[in-house]
Protein backbone atom coordinates (compact mmCIF):
# COMPACT_ATOMS: atom_id res chain seq x y z
CA UNK A 1 0.00 0.00 0.00
CA UNK A 2 2.65 2.08 0.89
CA UNK A 3 4.44 1.67 -2.78
CA UNK A 4 1.60 2.65 -4.02
CA UNK A 5 0.91 5.95 -2.51
CA UNK A 6 4.16 6.25 -3.26
CA UNK A 7 4.38 5.33 -6.54
CA UNK A 8 1.25 7.83 -7.37
CA UNK A 9 2.64 10.87 -5.47
CA UNK A 10 5.61 10.20 -7.78
CA UNK A 11 4.04 10.19 -11.07
CA UNK A 12 1.72 13.15 -10.55
CA UNK A 13 4.90 14.85 -9.04
CA UNK A 14 6.55 14.24 -12.82
CA UNK A 15 3.25 14.96 -14.95
CA UNK A 16 3.03 18.09 -13.09
CA UNK A 17 6.43 19.34 -13.29
CA UNK A 18 6.60 17.46 -17.26
CA UNK A 19 3.47 19.92 -17.98
CA UNK A 20 5.26 23.06 -16.39
CA UNK A 21 8.50 22.70 -18.18
CA UNK A 22 6.09 22.88 -21.66
CA UNK A 23 6.32 26.70 -22.02
CA UNK A 24 7.74 29.94 -24.22
CA UNK A 25 8.04 33.06 -23.87
CA UNK A 26 7.55 35.18 -27.28
CA UNK A 27 8.68 38.83 -27.85
CA UNK A 28 6.51 40.48 -30.21
CA UNK A 29 6.49 44.04 -31.01
CA UNK A 30 3.98 46.71 -29.33
CA UNK A 31 1.71 48.08 -32.10
CA UNK A 32 -1.04 51.12 -31.46
CA UNK A 33 -4.02 49.12 -32.22
CA UNK A 34 -6.51 51.95 -31.99
CA UNK A 35 -8.32 49.82 -29.33
CA UNK A 36 -5.72 50.29 -26.47
CA UNK A 37 -5.07 46.63 -26.65
CA UNK A 38 -1.12 47.08 -27.06
CA UNK A 39 -1.68 49.15 -23.87
CA UNK A 40 -3.48 46.55 -22.07
CA UNK A 41 -0.66 43.89 -22.50
CA UNK A 42 2.33 46.25 -21.88
CA UNK A 43 1.05 47.28 -18.36
CA UNK A 44 -0.32 43.89 -17.79
CA UNK A 45 -3.87 45.04 -17.42
CA UNK A 46 -6.69 42.25 -16.90
CA UNK A 47 -8.05 43.77 -20.27
CA UNK A 48 -5.00 42.29 -22.20
CA UNK A 49 -5.48 38.42 -20.78
CA UNK A 50 -7.92 37.72 -23.97
CA UNK A 51 -5.61 39.08 -26.51
CA UNK A 52 -2.60 37.14 -24.61
CA UNK A 53 -4.72 34.14 -24.43
CA UNK A 54 -5.40 34.73 -28.00
CA UNK A 55 -1.91 34.98 -29.16
CA UNK A 56 -1.26 31.64 -27.28
CA UNK A 57 -3.65 29.70 -28.84
CA UNK A 58 -2.84 30.52 -32.52
CA UNK A 59 0.39 29.29 -31.48
CA UNK A 60 -1.08 25.82 -30.38
CA UNK A 61 -0.52 26.81 -26.45
CA UNK A 62 -3.58 26.49 -24.49
CA UNK A 63 -3.33 29.40 -22.09
CA UNK A 64 -1.10 32.37 -21.33
CA UNK A 65 0.16 32.65 -18.15
CA UNK A 66 1.74 36.14 -17.86
CA UNK A 67 2.19 39.17 -20.06
CA UNK A 68 4.14 42.80 -19.95
CA UNK A 69 6.10 45.03 -21.61
CA UNK A 70 9.81 44.09 -21.98
CA UNK A 71 12.92 46.51 -22.30
CA UNK A 72 14.80 46.03 -25.36
CA UNK A 73 17.81 45.59 -23.43
CA UNK A 74 16.90 42.51 -21.59
CA UNK A 75 16.62 41.10 -24.98
CA UNK A 76 19.13 39.10 -26.29
CA UNK A 77 19.78 38.75 -30.08
CA UNK A 78 19.34 41.58 -32.63
CA UNK A 79 16.24 43.94 -31.89
CA UNK A 80 15.53 46.47 -34.65
CA UNK A 81 15.38 50.11 -33.92
CA UNK A 82 12.71 52.26 -34.15
CA UNK A 83 12.55 53.62 -37.53
CA UNK A 84 10.96 57.27 -38.28
CA UNK A 85 8.28 56.22 -39.92
CA UNK A 86 7.02 54.41 -37.05
CA UNK A 87 3.45 55.56 -36.03
CA UNK A 88 2.00 55.40 -32.67
CA UNK A 89 3.16 55.91 -29.25
CA UNK A 90 4.31 52.47 -28.91
CA UNK A 91 7.93 52.28 -31.21
CA UNK A 92 10.34 50.31 -30.39
CA UNK A 93 8.99 48.56 -27.54
CA UNK A 94 8.04 45.27 -26.87
CA UNK A 95 5.65 42.75 -25.17
CA UNK A 96 6.78 39.28 -23.71
CA UNK A 97 3.91 36.46 -23.43
CA UNK A 98 4.53 33.41 -21.77
CA UNK A 99 2.35 30.47 -23.33
CA UNK A 100 1.95 27.45 -21.36
CA UNK A 101 0.51 23.79 -23.16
Amino acid sequence: MRFRSAFLACTFILATSAALADSRVFIIANHDDGYGVDECLARGDKCGAHAARSYCQSRDFAQATAYRRVDPDEITGAVPKATANCSGGACGEYIAITCQR
